[in-house]
């Protein structure tokens, strides 16, 4: 009988939920949210019983009992910092959420929805590879200011999922590779993979790397201290102009990569000069990328939803087709990602690690 994983992946404004033979998909469901319903609540998560019984109308939908899964596995949100695996989720870890102790963000309901589910039936629930995972290399934590180090903080669960399956495309294992993988979505992170681990990665919630669709990314820091001084800009309005108003949708009034492109294709000069300029900050940073293995990198990745544009792939390899073969895996194939983890933990592949 083949292993019955449930995966949650909780966006700012869906749900995404899977259920999974082993690995193999059995549905799949996108829950949209409507902001005037996200409106209703407070905080984050002060919104998971109303996304559980959301989540709980599909479920008894498709007649999948709870009595009936093996495990249930949730998208790891804002934890402390960790290394790469499949986490137990245990009330330490459900208290760092609940209290946004490492910050808010929508991903932190992924453990909290999974072990709902799972607790009655004393079902196993795990988070796979959050967004803390890391694995950064010493000298790649410091900055030119002591007070200020540099974190990991990048598409961990894509990222390295993407590469074991390329890994075992290719007969290798993940550990014997030198790989750069850039995930290419709203956010983008470009994290440099050596033997396993992620030894360098820009930020990509904070505002570091390439700029993106919704990200500013890396920005003259005296310029931006200057004009939040001058123009008084609060707090909160800072980290928007940083993540989620920043890239493309600064510059052009939308995140859609498809847009952009048809604008482009209907001459519009403005829209093509700032697209090409985000591809470019791309590939700077993929070069970049190549430092800490003194450019001995046997593939990139690209990986993401909007991978999916050749246009952009296409330019992509032009530029940095000079390091190291490209391949393009599109889409971000999180659900996949949150059973595989969870697999490899009921198979013993690997052992579930402990959030402390």
């Amino acid at each position: 009988m083949p292993y019955k994983i449930l995966t949650i992946n909780p966006g700012s404004t869906s749900t995404k939920i899977g259920l999974y033979h082993d690995t193999d998909e059995v549905f799949a469901q996108n829950i949209s949210h409507s902001s005037e319903d996200i409106a209703k609540f407070a905080s984050i998560i002060d919104q998971f019983e109303y996304r559980l019984e959301k989540i709980n109308e599909i479920l008894a939908e498709k007649n999948v009992a709870a009595t009936d899964l093996s495990a249930v596995v949730g998208r790891g949100g804002l934890l402390k910092p960790m290394v790469s695996g499949t986490y137990q989720i245990n009330e330490t870890m459900i208290d760092d959420l609940k209290n946004s102790r490492y910050g808010a963000h929508a991903s932190n309901l992924g453990a909290i929805l999974a072990d709902l589910i799972a607790k009655p039936t004393d079902c196993p629930a795990y988070i796979v590879d959050p967004v803390v995972v890391d694995e950064l290399a010493p000298v790649a934590r410091i900055t030119g200011r002591p007070e200020i180090t540099r974190r990991s903080i990048f598409h961990a669960l894509n990222q390295k999922a993407v590469a074991k399956r390329f890994a075992k495309s290719i007969n290798r294992s993940y550990d014997s590779l030198n790989l750069i993988v850039a995930h290419l979505g709203g956010g983008i992170s470009v994290g440099c993979h050596t033997m396993g681990d992620v030894v360098d990665v820009n930020n990509a919630l904070d505002g570091e790397g390439p700029f993106s669709p919704e990200r500013a990314g890396t920005i003259p820091a005296g310029q931006f201290a200057e004009s939040i001084l001058n123009e008084k800009i609060d707090c909160r309005s800072v980290s928007k102009m940083l993540a989620g108003k920043g890239g493309l949708v600064a510059h052009l009034d939308t995140n859609d990569v498809r847009e952009v492109e048809r604008r482009v294709a209907a001459g519009d000069k403005k829209t093509e000069l700032i697209y090409e300029a985000m591809i470019y900050t791309v590939a700077k940073s993929i070069a970049a990328a190549a430092v800490p293995v003194c450019g001995k990198v046997d593939y990139i990745i690209l990986t993401g939803g909007i991978a999916y544009s050749e246009k952009l792939t296409a330019k992509l390899k032009e530029y940095v087709g000079f390091i190291a073969p490209v391949t393009v895996l599109p889409g971000e194939n999180e659900l996949q990602a949150l059973a595989e983890g969870a697999y490899r933990v009921l198979t013993g592949e690997e052992a579930a690690k402990e959030y402390k």
